[in-house]
């Protein structure tokens, strides 16, 4: 009912004034000689109802001007109703204030109307019954305004906490989408620079080394089983249905330090001289942090494949210190582009990777003509 009045207010608005009219028609019928004057009264304090919600302040001046004349007559009459059903408007519609002085207002009428008709029998309980009516029509309108505020405030802050919500969303599918592409990259770039490198060598090798160019592509295709499992275990995030529909695509684990080995094994095979070198106490790494420094050794090792021309040694530095990690790929070859260029997606993944984690990635040329990636990863986040 709640609802259908607010959808039709002038419906209800005019069924009160209808329902104040009728109250004084029994005074109408038991006093014939002021019938007309009571039912013209009458008329006069109710019909202003039908604009209450409108205009609540206007309404109740009317409403309460109209209830002075009655008092100038001489005779009260049941429709004097409109008045508390004014002053219940003003205090559930307008501000606190406007009530005050509508409350003040009708408890002046109060006091007109307790001493001059005595509607309780005397001066005391009139006064102490037509205050009540008052005080419940002040208390109830604004207990409703309270109401409805605590309500809107409510709406606003659910509207507020749903718009977080889908910002967080948003920001939380850009952040996914954004690894997703460092993880593609990391995994195509190396993959695919590996499988370039050995498969040209198995082509010049095929007819002088049959047997080179067998292991070459026997390399190739290893990479390309290694690439390809990543792969799958990386997009399977993006389907619900990928485990059920390949429970072994999300099964592999994430690569990390463990493989480092493998990975200079395979940049060996692709005709990259590496060496590495481990120093210090190696430790247990949480799961994202070992995928990030392998992914640095990788991205590093790549660039080294694609750009180092002619190296006669890569070397791999793993150091373990007490508080962080550091990660040193240094080559002597010569650069593609030795004036420096602007710094590619490899590079720029790194330092994203490396700041989730407070730790920082530098490159740059060697005093002998080569190329040096530094990674240092804080371990305090490491068990």
């Amino acid at each position: 009912m709640r609802r259908w009045g607010a959808r039709h207010p002038w419906v209800v608005d005019g069924g009160v004034a209808c329902l104040v009219a009728l109250t004084g028609l029994p005074t109408t019928l038991h006093h014939p000689t002021l019938g007309p004057w009571t039912w013209l009264l009458s008329l006069a304090l109710a019909v202003p109802l039908v604009w209450r919600r409108r205009a609540p302040a206007v309404v109740f001046g009317v409403v309460a001007a109209i209830g002075f004349q009655q008092w100038l007559i001489g005779f009260p009459i049941p429709a004097d109703a409109a008045v508390l059903v004014a002053l219940y408007t003003v205090a559930a519609y307008r501000p606190r204030r406007w009530a005050l002085v509508a409350a003040a207002v009708v408890e002046l009428g109060v006091v007109l109307v307790a001493v001059r008709f005595l509607p309780a029998g005397d001066v005391w309980g009139s006064l102490i019954f037509l205050s009540g009516l008052v005080a419940a029509a002040f208390f109830t309108g604004t207990s409703v305004q309270n109401r409805r505020a605590y309500l809107g405030a409510l709406v606003d802050r659910a509207t507020s906490l749903e718009r977080e919500r889908d910002q967080h969303a948003r920001l939380v599918a850009t952040a996914e989408r954004a690894r997703i592409a460092r993880e593609l990259h990391d995994i195509v770039a190396h993959s695919l620079t590996v499988v370039v490198t050995m498969s040209e060598a198995a082509a010049v090798a095929v007819d002088s080394d049959p047997a080179a160019a067998r292991g070459a592509m026997t390399q190739v295709a290893s990479t390309g089983r290694t690439a390809l499992g990543e792969m799958r275990r990386l997009l399977g995030v993006l389907r619900a249905d990928e485990q059920q529909a390949d429970p072994g695509a999300t099964r592999a684990p994430a690569p990390g330090l463990d493989r480092v080995d493998d990975l200079v094994a395979s940049a060996r095979a692709a005709g990259l001289p590496v060496r590495l070198t481990v120093s210090g106490p190696a430790r247990q790494l949480p799961s994202t942090l070992d995928v990030t420094a392998y992914r640095v050794v990788q991205e590093s090792l790549t660039n080294a494949l694609k750009h180092a021309h002619d190296p006669t040694g890569v070397h791999v530095r793993l150091r373990w210190d007490d508080d962080d990690l550091a990660i040193d790929v240094t080559d002597d070859g010569r650069p593609a582009d030795s004036t420096g260029g602007p710094p590619g997606h490899g590079l720029t993944g790194m330092r994203e990777r490396l700041a989730l984690f407070g730790g920082t990635v530098s490159s740059g040329p060697t005093a002998s003509g080569g190329w040096r990636v530094r990674a240092v990863v804080p371990l305090e986040a490491a068990p």
